[in-house]
């Protein structure tokens, strides 16, 4: 019976499961020619195809096939693609001057079969490159595809290592960019200062979406800032939480202030401390007098 890996492959380092044409079987990090929607290509085999993985990657039909391991005639043919690569993006780069279109171009790939060239490129608006397309097919005589993509793409494509001195994470295991808030940032008591929390694309690090779930769930067992608290020690206000240790940050009403583990905390009193009431006074008195 055929069976099916999870294999990474093209420029963008797509993640998809492969099937075999039998019963060859192939181990973490085989280096293999496939069969994709888009042609032949490179690819790195990851592991083998399960339930898991298929929930992972939110699909149940293989994205193609793998069709043989690759060897060292492929390892020549794939060195010198990557130099034909190269030739692509200086003529690509002369080719949008000499047409003046407002497009930067950030990369080039070329398929491992030659079938077809994506030229991935920013733009601040749309941009109408069916010239450019027929030109680049004529300079090239092969598929051309035009790819516009984001600042965090670019990272993607371009950027290797992170502060923490790993590989990015969107060009390692990231199939989709998350969502980033400053909300994140602060509940994980982050630096607010930018250059510290962006990431090499210039936005807020992917990894401050990683945590965030846990940081909330434990934010919801204790009390939120503001609250009237009656802990073993007194009763007093909550000005901080500390999420992670589980405890909260107290002043108390002789003025002290106490971290107080969320456990003894007695109970919570609803809203924030009683402001001191102004007498009342009758308007009906006042009229009288007047």
């Amino acid at each position: 019976m055929a069976k099916r890996y999870v294999v990474r492959y093209g420029t963008m380092r797509f993640l998809g499961e492969f099937s075999t044409k039998g019963p060859q079987e192939f181990r973490r990090g085989n280096q293999v020619v496939v069969r994709s929607h888009r042609g032949t290509e490179w690819g790195e085999v990851l592991c083998e195809a399960t339930e898991r993985t298929r929930n992972y990657l939110g699909k149940d039909d293989p994205s193609g096939k793998i069709l043989r391991l690759a060897v060292q005639e492929d390892e020549k043919t794939r060195t010198e693609s990557w130099d034909r690569e190269q030739e692509s993006f200086v003529g690509g780069k002369e080719t949008i001057a000499e047409m003046k279109l407002g497009m930067q171009l950030i990369d080039v790939e070329r398929l491992f079969g030659g079938e077809r060239i994506i030229f991935y490129f920013l733009s601040e608006s749309r941009v109408d490159f069916r010239e450019l397309v027929k030109n680049l097919a004529q300079k090239f005589s092969a598929r051309i595809e035009m790819r516009q993509i984001g600042i965090r793409d670019e990272a993607k494509l371009l950027a290797d290592y992170g502060d923490c001195g790993k590989p990015v994470c969107c060009n390692t295991h990231l199939t989709e960019m998350p969502p980033v808030s400053m909300k994140m940032a602060k509940m994980q008591k982050a630096s607010l200062d930018p250059n510290k929390i962006s990431g090499r694309c210039g936005r807020l690090k992917c990894c401050l979406r990683y945590e965030y779930d846990t940081y909330e769930s434990y934010s919801r067992e204790l009390p939120k800032v503001g609250k009237m608290v009656v802990t073993k020690e007194g009763k007093g206000k909550v000005i901080a939480q500390e999420i992670l240790a589980q405890k909260v940050l107290v002043s108390l009403e002789d003025h002290r202030r106490m971290l107080v583990d969320v456990a003894d905390v007695i109970t919570v009193v609803s809203g924030e401390a009683a402001k001191p009431s102004l007498p009342k006074v009758d308007a009906t008195k006042n009229s009288a007098k007047e």
